[in-house]
């Protein structure tokens, strides 16, 4: 565990207004943050990103609940696919890290594609919504269970290897699958959901000592005042100035960490 660095709770203040303004999620900043700037090795920058993430949403959760924005029924068939998903992910993960040398390398890899996946959803959800979204309205409610455990089960493969996917990707998939649901109780569950699969992927990865506590109190204690802080300046700035400036810096950050 190395020695406290402020610069750690300056990077939880900056990715914290981040997320207040955008509404993305801290482990598409966070992770490769940690990774290209202060040199960790991926692997301990996605387990301890999953604990930070895991306390963040428990308190966004904790609100859409009290709010009554949460569909739990989307809750729970997303964790009947995720849950199972990210406990088989770590145990290939902890299998691949005591084998392989280039474990590292790999997530770093899967990092890169995802956070470029993130990057288009980022850009192009409105779109995509549109044009794919009519082709799910009026299916069964079988095969849109079973779609959302499907989705579910990628996202819990994603953010167990990389901390990433439970946000841009998740929401624009619910938003086409879900195309009737108000967007506020997608948001909700898509937060509540990221809980208990971000705690078990964490915990996961504490167990296979990818996890510095150090660092992780260290982002808490910046991010907190950083989202406050962004909330807050969010009203003041449209969304035609973040969205692209979001995207373009994923789409570069992912594209560095493939190449």
């Amino acid at each position: 565990m190395d020695a406290y660095n402020p610069l750690y709770s300056l990077a939880g203040v900056l990715v914290g207004m981040l997320v207040g303004l955008t509404g993305v999620g801290g482990g598409s900043l966070m992770t490769p943050l940690l990774v290209l700037a202060f040199g960790f090795h991926p692997a301990t920058a996605v387990g301890t990103d999953l604990l930070y993430a895991a306390a963040t949403k428990t308190v966004g959760g904790a609100v859409h609940g009290l709010r009554g924005t949460v569909d739990w029924s989307i809750v729970r068939r997303l964790a009947m696919g995720s849950v199972p998903a990210a406990a088989l992910t770590l145990l290939l993960l902890s299998q691949t890290a005591e084998q392989s040398p280039h474990a590292g390398s790999m997530i770093a890899t899967a990092l890169g594609v995802t956070l470029v996946g993130t990057a288009l959803a980022t850009f192009f959800r409105a779109r995509i919504v549109a044009t794919v979204g009519p082709r799910f309205r009026g299916m069964s409610q079988r095969r849109l269970a079973g779609l959302t455990i499907m989705l579910g089960a990628l996202l819990g493969v994603l953010v167990s290897l990389t901390s990433v996917g439970a946000g841009a990707l998740g929401m624009t998939a619910l938003l086409i699958l879900y195309p009737t649901a108000p967007v506020n109780r997608l948001v909700g569950s898509d937060i509540a959901h990221a809980v208990p699969l971000t705690l078990i992927a964490g915990m996961g990865h504490l167990w296979l000592g990818s996890v510095d506590l150090l660092l992780l109190a260290s982002l808490l204690a910046g991010s907190i005042p950083g989202i406050v802080l962004g909330s807050v300046i969010a009203s003041q700035v449209t969304d035609r100035v973040l969205t692209p400036i979001l995207a373009t810096t994923l789409a570069i950050v992912g594209l560095k960490l493939i190449l």
